[in-house]
Protein backbone atom coordinates (compact mmCIF):
# COMPACT_ATOMS: atom_id res chain seq x y z
CA UNK A 1 0.00 0.00 0.00
CA UNK A 2 0.95 3.55 -1.39
CA UNK A 3 1.68 5.54 2.03
CA UNK A 4 3.73 8.74 2.67
CA UNK A 5 5.24 10.43 5.85
CA UNK A 6 3.59 13.27 7.00
CA UNK A 7 5.09 16.13 9.16
CA UNK A 8 1.85 18.66 9.20
CA UNK A 9 -0.68 19.18 7.24
CA UNK A 10 -3.17 22.18 7.39
CA UNK A 11 -5.39 24.82 5.39
CA UNK A 12 -4.24 28.51 5.21
CA UNK A 13 -2.96 30.90 2.50
CA UNK A 14 -0.36 30.54 0.60
CA UNK A 15 2.47 32.76 1.49
CA UNK A 16 5.15 33.25 -1.16
CA UNK A 17 5.35 32.55 -5.35
CA UNK A 18 2.52 32.85 -7.79
CA UNK A 19 -0.47 31.97 -5.60
CA UNK A 20 0.78 34.58 -2.81
CA UNK A 21 -2.52 35.35 -0.47
CA UNK A 22 -4.67 32.31 -1.93
CA UNK A 23 -5.94 29.94 -0.09
CA UNK A 24 -3.93 26.47 -0.16
CA UNK A 25 -3.73 23.24 1.97
CA UNK A 26 -0.48 22.39 2.57
CA UNK A 27 0.94 18.56 2.77
CA UNK A 28 4.54 18.72 4.80
CA UNK A 29 6.88 15.59 3.97
CA UNK A 30 9.56 14.55 6.49
CA UNK A 31 12.94 14.08 5.52
CA UNK A 32 15.55 16.88 3.33
CA UNK A 33 18.87 16.07 1.60
CA UNK A 34 20.06 19.73 2.29
CA UNK A 35 20.93 21.76 5.61
CA UNK A 36 20.38 25.37 4.46
CA UNK A 37 22.15 28.18 6.90
CA UNK A 38 18.30 29.52 6.77
CA UNK A 39 16.02 26.79 6.96
CA UNK A 40 13.06 27.47 8.52
CA UNK A 41 11.64 23.63 8.51
CA UNK A 42 14.94 22.13 10.27
CA UNK A 43 12.68 20.32 12.42
CA UNK A 44 11.15 18.33 9.55
CA UNK A 45 13.95 17.62 8.03
CA UNK A 46 15.35 14.08 10.17
CA UNK A 47 14.26 10.93 9.67
CA UNK A 48 13.10 10.22 12.52
CA UNK A 49 10.58 13.54 12.86
CA UNK A 50 6.99 12.26 14.33
CA UNK A 51 4.96 11.99 11.15
CA UNK A 52 1.99 10.75 10.39
CA UNK A 53 1.96 7.91 7.76
CA UNK A 54 -0.73 8.36 5.59
CA UNK A 55 -1.87 6.29 2.91
CA UNK A 56 -2.65 7.93 -0.67
CA UNK A 57 -6.21 7.28 -0.24
CA UNK A 58 -6.52 8.63 3.52
CA UNK A 59 -4.02 11.99 2.04
CA UNK A 60 -7.02 12.48 -1.07
CA UNK A 61 -9.91 11.94 1.48
CA UNK A 62 -8.31 15.25 3.47
CA UNK A 63 -7.73 17.29 0.68
CA UNK A 64 -11.01 17.01 -0.55
CA UNK A 65 -12.71 17.40 2.98
CA UNK A 66 -11.20 20.69 3.34
CA UNK A 67 -12.81 22.36 0.31
CA UNK A 68 -9.38 24.11 -0.86
CA UNK A 69 -8.38 23.71 -4.88
CA UNK A 70 -4.62 24.46 -4.46
CA UNK A 71 -2.51 21.93 -2.76
CA UNK A 72 1.35 22.44 -1.94
CA UNK A 73 3.43 19.40 -1.24
CA UNK A 74 6.57 20.89 0.40
CA UNK A 75 8.95 19.23 3.29
CA UNK A 76 11.54 18.73 4.17
CA UNK A 77 12.08 17.82 0.18
CA UNK A 78 9.04 16.04 -1.24
CA UNK A 79 10.62 14.78 -4.29
CA UNK A 80 12.65 12.53 -1.67
CA UNK A 81 9.43 9.98 -0.93
CA UNK A 82 9.16 7.46 -3.71
CA UNK A 83 5.39 7.27 -3.83
CA UNK A 84 5.30 11.61 -4.80
CA UNK A 85 4.74 11.01 -8.32
CA UNK A 86 1.68 8.21 -7.40
CA UNK A 87 0.19 10.85 -4.99
CA UNK A 88 0.90 13.79 -7.57
CA UNK A 89 -1.00 11.75 -9.88
CA UNK A 90 -4.21 10.85 -7.49
CA UNK A 91 -4.35 14.89 -6.86
CA UNK A 92 -4.18 15.66 -11.01
CA UNK A 93 -7.04 13.33 -11.20
CA UNK A 94 -9.43 14.92 -8.95
CA UNK A 95 -8.66 18.58 -10.67
CA UNK A 96 -7.02 19.85 -7.95
CA UNK A 97 -4.68 22.70 -8.83
CA UNK A 98 -0.77 21.44 -7.17
CA UNK A 99 2.55 23.17 -6.20
CA UNK A 100 5.96 21.51 -5.67
CA UNK A 101 8.22 23.15 -3.87
CA UNK A 102 11.31 21.29 -3.89
CA UNK A 103 15.10 22.75 -3.26
CA UNK A 104 16.65 22.56 -6.75
CA UNK A 105 18.86 19.71 -5.78
CA UNK A 106 16.86 16.74 -7.02
CA UNK A 107 16.50 16.27 -10.58
CA UNK A 108 13.38 16.79 -12.29
CA UNK A 109 13.55 14.47 -15.01
CA UNK A 110 12.38 11.03 -13.58
CA UNK A 111 9.30 12.52 -12.49
CA UNK A 112 8.40 14.53 -16.11
CA UNK A 113 6.32 15.42 -17.58
CA UNK A 114 4.34 16.79 -14.75
CA UNK A 115 0.14 16.94 -15.27
CA UNK A 116 -0.96 20.07 -16.65
CA UNK A 117 -2.60 21.31 -13.30
CA UNK A 118 0.98 20.95 -11.55
CA UNK A 119 3.60 23.57 -11.19
CA UNK A 120 6.99 23.94 -10.01
CA UNK A 121 8.28 26.14 -7.20
CA UNK A 122 12.53 25.32 -7.19
CA UNK A 123 14.92 27.03 -5.03
CA UNK A 124 18.37 27.72 -6.06
CA UNK A 125 20.55 27.75 -3.10
CA UNK A 126 22.99 30.83 -2.91
CA UNK A 127 26.35 30.74 -0.94
CA UNK A 128 24.33 32.38 1.66
CA UNK A 129 22.89 28.83 2.09
CA UNK A 130 26.08 26.41 2.40
CA UNK A 131 24.36 24.60 -0.48
CA UNK A 132 25.03 25.72 -3.53
CA UNK A 133 27.10 22.76 -4.85
CA UNK A 134 24.23 20.66 -4.15
CA UNK A 135 22.17 22.61 -7.17
CA UNK A 136 21.13 20.15 -10.37
CA UNK A 137 21.57 22.86 -12.75
CA UNK A 138 19.63 20.19 -15.53
CA UNK A 139 16.51 21.17 -13.84
CA UNK A 140 16.73 24.41 -15.69
CA UNK A 141 15.82 22.40 -18.90
CA UNK A 142 12.46 20.86 -17.68
CA UNK A 143 10.92 24.48 -16.67
CA UNK A 144 8.58 26.20 -18.82
CA UNK A 145 6.18 29.68 -18.15
CA UNK A 146 4.07 27.78 -15.29
CA UNK A 147 6.88 26.90 -13.48
CA UNK A 148 8.90 29.42 -10.81
CA UNK A 149 12.12 29.76 -9.58
CA UNK A 150 13.18 31.45 -6.20
CA UNK A 151 15.87 32.52 -5.08
CA UNK A 152 16.17 32.95 -1.08
CA UNK A 153 18.73 35.55 -0.65
CA UNK A 154 20.83 37.07 2.60
CA UNK A 155 23.17 39.53 1.57
CA UNK A 156 24.85 41.30 -1.27
CA UNK A 157 26.66 38.47 -2.44
CA UNK A 158 23.99 36.34 -2.99
CA UNK A 159 22.34 39.05 -5.08
CA UNK A 160 24.66 39.29 -7.03
CA UNK A 161 25.35 35.48 -7.56
CA UNK A 162 21.59 35.23 -7.82
CA UNK A 163 21.51 37.82 -11.17
CA UNK A 164 24.60 35.77 -12.41
CA UNK A 165 22.94 32.77 -12.66
CA UNK A 166 19.62 34.52 -14.16
CA UNK A 167 21.49 36.06 -16.30
CA UNK A 168 23.37 32.53 -17.37
CA UNK A 169 20.52 30.63 -17.97
CA UNK A 170 17.91 33.10 -19.02
CA UNK A 171 15.59 32.30 -16.59
CA UNK A 172 13.36 35.10 -17.07
CA UNK A 173 12.61 33.84 -20.34
CA UNK A 174 11.58 30.34 -19.24
CA UNK A 175 9.72 30.53 -16.28
CA UNK A 176 8.78 33.21 -13.48
CA UNK A 177 11.76 34.33 -11.35
CA UNK A 178 11.19 36.06 -7.70
CA UNK A 179 13.62 36.93 -5.12
CA UNK A 180 12.89 36.16 -1.37
CA UNK A 181 14.72 37.86 1.60
CA UNK A 182 15.80 36.37 4.17
CA UNK A 183 13.64 36.97 7.00
CA UNK A 184 15.42 39.59 9.67
CA UNK A 185 18.55 38.68 7.21
CA UNK A 186 18.25 41.46 4.68
CA UNK A 187 15.92 44.19 4.68
CA UNK A 188 13.54 44.60 1.18
CA UNK A 189 14.62 47.56 0.55
CA UNK A 190 18.08 46.67 -0.63
CA UNK A 191 16.81 44.08 -2.69
CA UNK A 192 14.34 46.26 -4.52
CA UNK A 193 17.54 49.07 -5.25
CA UNK A 194 19.32 45.94 -6.17
CA UNK A 195 16.81 44.99 -8.89
CA UNK A 196 16.89 48.71 -10.00
CA UNK A 197 20.68 49.14 -10.14
CA UNK A 198 20.77 46.16 -12.48
CA UNK A 199 17.50 46.32 -14.39
CA UNK A 200 16.28 43.22 -13.52
CA UNK A 201 13.12 43.54 -15.76
CA UNK A 202 10.68 40.33 -14.74
CA UNK A 203 11.96 39.59 -11.51
CA UNK A 204 9.62 39.99 -8.57
CA UNK A 205 9.97 40.32 -4.86
CA UNK A 206 8.31 38.10 -3.18
CA UNK A 207 7.97 38.46 0.99
CA UNK A 208 6.81 35.47 3.03
CA UNK A 209 3.18 36.92 4.30
CA UNK A 210 2.88 34.52 6.68
CA UNK A 211 5.82 35.53 8.35
CA UNK A 212 4.18 38.93 8.83
CA UNK A 213 0.62 37.54 9.84
CA UNK A 214 1.61 35.23 12.14
CA UNK A 215 4.74 34.75 14.64
CA UNK A 216 7.79 33.61 12.42
CA UNK A 217 8.60 30.91 14.06
CA UNK A 218 4.90 29.40 14.53
CA UNK A 219 3.79 26.17 12.45
CA UNK A 220 0.73 25.15 10.83
CA UNK A 221 0.35 28.55 9.18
Amino acid sequence: MHSLPVAERFVSINGEGRRAGELAVFLRFCKCNLQCSFCDTRWANSDDVDAEVMTIRQITSYVMSTGVQNVTLTGGEPLLQKNIGTLIASLDALGLDIEIETNGSVPLKTLTPFPANTSITMDYKLPGSGMEKFMCLENFSYLTEKDTIKFVVSDIMDLNRAAEVIHTFGLTARCCVYFSPVFGKIHPDTVVSFMKEHMLNKVKLQLQLHKYIWNPEQRGV
